[in-house]
C-alpha cells in the first residue's frame, strides 16, 4: 500500500511511479519517494535506512531516480532527484549522493565522490548474477 510499511518494514510513497526489478534487497527503515520516478532493476542491494527522493522540497529538485542492475548502496545514505548509479557500483554506507554514478566504480562521502573503479574480486557478484 502506499506510504504504508511493507512487511519488510521500507516504504514506497507514490508506489505508481515504481518499478522494483527481480531479487532486489531493500533494508528496513528505507524511504522511497517515488513522485517522479523510481526504478530499481534487478539485483540490486539497498541497506537499511536510506532515503530516495525524486523531489525535494527544499531546493525544488525533481526527477527520476535509477539503481542500474547490481548496484548496491549502503546503510544510511541518500539519493537526491534525478540520479543514477550505474550497473554494479557500489555507495559507501552514509553517502549523500547528488550527482549520477557510472557503471563499476567505488563512490561515497558526503557529497558522494567517485573514488575508484572496482576491482575484478568486487565485481565478482554482479558477474555471477549475469
Amino acid at each position: 500500500m502506499d506510504g504504508k510499511p511493507t512487511i519488510y518494514q521500507w516504504i514506497v510513497k507514490h508506489s505508481q511511479q515504481f518499478k522494483l526489478g527481480y531479487k532486489t534487497d531493500i533494508g528496513a527503515f528505507t524511504y522511497i519517494n517515488a513522485k517522479n520516478g523510481v526504478t530499481i532493476d534487478d539485483y540490486v542491494q539497498i541497506g537499511s535506512h536510506c532515503s530516495l527522493y525524486s523531489v525535494s522540497t527544499i531546493d525544488k529538485k525533481e526527477g527520476a531516480i535509477r539503481l542500474k542492475k547490481g548496484s548496491r548502496i549502503g546503510t544510511h545514505s541518500v539519493i537526491m532527484p534525478g540520479i543514477t548509479i550505474g550497473e554494479g557500483s557500489i555507495i559507501g554506507a552514509f553517502s549523500f549522493v547528488n550527482i549520477d554514478i557510472p557503471d563499476n566504480v567505488l563512490a561515497f562521502g558526503v557529497p558522494a565522490k567517485v573514488i575508484r573503479p572496482l576491482t575484478d574480486d568486487e565485481r565478482k557478484d554482479e558477474m555471477e548474477q549475469s
